[in-house]
């Protein structure tokens, strides 16, 4: 096998035996053959600073030679740091030639030349330079060996690693998820700078866990570690992610008091954020006062608009956006098409997509996405379908999914297994649309295949989660969870409803049920979905004629959403839902997305 390296100015190639490792005839036989040499390599050094250290202090007692694995490993650190080598001449050059090979093989994500530079350090006697480590480990997992990059993290832990360093290896465990390694790095750094916190809160954000995000910045400011403005960039993202009203506002509040200067990617932050909370006006106030002279900033009002269901609003705001002289770009359109899907506004959803060629743009698939999406919730499967066959490009599973989305809504079992066909990898979302098209038509057999096949490949389904935020606090609810503190409150609440409900005429859509059974047991199996036990709990906690707020992560169902429109009613209540799709606003008995999501 050859490997490309970088040394002394050229480019040449080297046999692995030049690494001082023995040729093999396998891979796995190579990856066996690095460990052990890298093991024999570490001991010979270990040995050596341990007899520098004993003939150093030999006028000492016996005591003062022991030394633990850290002291030894500080040593070797030493050692391989400096310009020479205890075993080889190792000159600047060589250090010089390393980094280059490592950033090339980060860029190409060749595993053989990272395993030969890896050999080759270990040679020259740069096997525990912290610095080429952690570059090592950026490397390892860049070329999708994350099992390599640990081993060889859980080897050198106990180092007393370099902030740059450490900073680097969180960076590199968080962007592949490995969330508790990265953890375990920033636990163990004596030190930590702003970039150790911002590694941390935008892993955090970034792999989706939000609440830890908060956690970790609200201990940053217990510490006394001044955040900057990247750290408010990942902070007001998982803030908007999670839906917080009063998180929202502690956070702009502190942001102002720190007196971080806004520019566009904080204020896009910040309108985003204030829309994904449900507060829009406040969202289009900080519009206002800002700079405007960047897309992004735009975007983000668009965008947030279109999730709360204003689409005549956002059309209203692209055409400022162009008397402002501001050119919108492929994001804008999306925003817009969005807000047309949304509303069921096919032919200016049509026009703003011609509208794209006078702007030099490209329709690429999110666009296509957009108008399937926008034609298939209107009831014109048919003309979805054509998009999607007169694409220029490939349809990709989001298209194909939006489709089926769409034959879910119109109960169209036909073309729902189509689009089931053209989706190579199925994911539980994917089963459970097409049993619903199968149950709302009463197709049991049909549905009983799907939960068979869903069973025979281990599919299980995504369990509805609702949260809302009390008094700063945010509580989590799953479909029939009985885990909370207050559970038998809640639940008693919640029958009350129920009972009230009924009593208005409310009548459960008991079709959605994906089994074939008793009206009964679909009746309380309805009865149990997250959205209503967070609904309860904001019910038993505020006082009455309070606004709620709950947030959703997938598409709140008909039944919850025919239910929900009682209970505003009834309750003299406005209750606001944020599912994966948009907001619903429910007051009187109606909501502000006219029954059409």
């Amino acid at each position: 096998m050859m490997i490309q390296l970088v040394g002394g100015g050229d480019t040449r190639e080297v046999l692995d035996g030049d690494f001082g490792i023995p040729i093999v005839s396998c891979w796995s036989c190579l990856m066996m053959a690095l460990e052990e040499w890298h093991r024999r390599r570490e001991k010979q050094m270990l040995r050596i600073a341990v007899n520098r250290l004993s003939s150093s202090s030999s006028s000492s007692s016996s005591s003062s030679c022991r030394l633990n694995h850290t002291a030894m490993a500080k040593m070797i650190a030493s050692n391989s740091n400096s310009t020479t080598s205890p075993f080889h001449g190792v000159s600047d050059s060589d250090h010089q030639a390393l980094v280059h090979n490592l950033e090339a093989c980060k860029l190409s994500s060749n595993l053989r030349a990272a395993t030969g530079t890896h050999g080759r350090m270990i040679k020259i006697g740069y096997g525990m330079h912290q610095t080429l480590i952690s570059s090592l480990i950026s490397v390892y997992l860049s070329c999708g060996c994350s099992n390599l990059a640990s081993q060889l993290l859980k080897e050198i832990l106990c180092w007393d690693f370099d902030l740059i360093s450490a900073n680097v290896i969180i960076a590199a465990f968080m962007k592949i998820g490995e969330i508790d390694t990265a953890k375990k790095v920033f636990d163990d750094m004596p030190i930590r700078d702003v970039v150790s916190w911002n590694s941390m809160i935008g892993g955090f954000v970034k792999n989706g866990r939000f609440e830890e995000a908060l956690r970790i910045f609200q201990e940053m400011l217990s510490l006394n570690n001044e955040p900057d403005s990247f750290t408010f960039a990942s902070v007001i993202k998982g803030c908007a992610q999670l839906g917080g009203r009063d998180h929202a506002q502690w956070i702009h509040g502190l942001l102002i008091e720190k007196q971080i200067a806004i520019n566009y990617i904080l204020g896009s932050a910040l309108i985003d954020m204030y829309s994904k909370c449900g507060r829009i006006e406040t969202a289009k106030d900080i519009f206002e006062t800002i700079q405007r002279n960047d897309v992004s900033v735009w975007n983000a009002m668009i965008n947030g608009l279109a999730v709360d269901g204003l689409a005549l609003d956002a059309i209203a705001l692209f055409s400022r956006m162009v008397l402002e002289e501001v050119s919108p770009d492929c994001i804008t359109f999306v925003g817009i098409l969005t807000a047309c899907s949304h509303c069921g506004l096919i032919e200016l959803g049509r026009k703003y997509f011609d509208l794209m060629s006078s702007y030099a743009i490209q329709p690429q698939l999110e666009h296509y996405g957009a108008m399937v999406d926008l034609l298939g919730r209107a009831g014109r499967i048919d003309e979805a379908y054509a998009i999607i066959q007169g694409m220029p490009m490939e349809p990709d599973v989001v298209i194909w999914r939006a489709f089926l989305s769409a034959c879910r809504t119109q109960k169209n079992s036909h073309m729902g297994e189509v689009a089931i066909n053209k989706i190579e990898t199925l994911k539980s979302g994917d089963y459970v649309l097409l049993s619903n098209i199968y149950c709302s038509a009463n197709e049991w057999d049909s549905a009983e295949r799907v939960r068979d096949k869903m069973k025979k490949n281990g599919v299980r389904k995504n369990s509805g989660k609702s949260w809302i935020e009390m008094a700063g606090v945010i509580h989590r609810f799953k479909a029939g969870d009985q885990s909370h503190l207050e559970g038998e409150a809640i639940y008693k609440v919640l029958e009350g409803l129920i009972r009230r409900t009924k009593m208005e005429g409310f009548i459960p859509t008991k079709e959605l049920v994906l089994m074939d059974v008793s009206d009964e047991e679909k009746e309380e199996n309805l009865n149990y979905h997250s959205e209503k036990l967070a609904l309860a709990y904001g019910i038993l906690k505020s006082s009455p004629g309070t606004g709620i707020q709950i947030t959703k992560n997938l598409r709140t169902c008909l039944d919850c959403h025919c239910w929900m429109k009682v209970v505003s009613k009834i309750l003299y209540r406005v209750i606001v839902v944020r599912d994966r799709i948009r907001f619903h606003r429910f007051e009187g008995g109606v909501c502000t997305c006219g029954d059409y999501w």
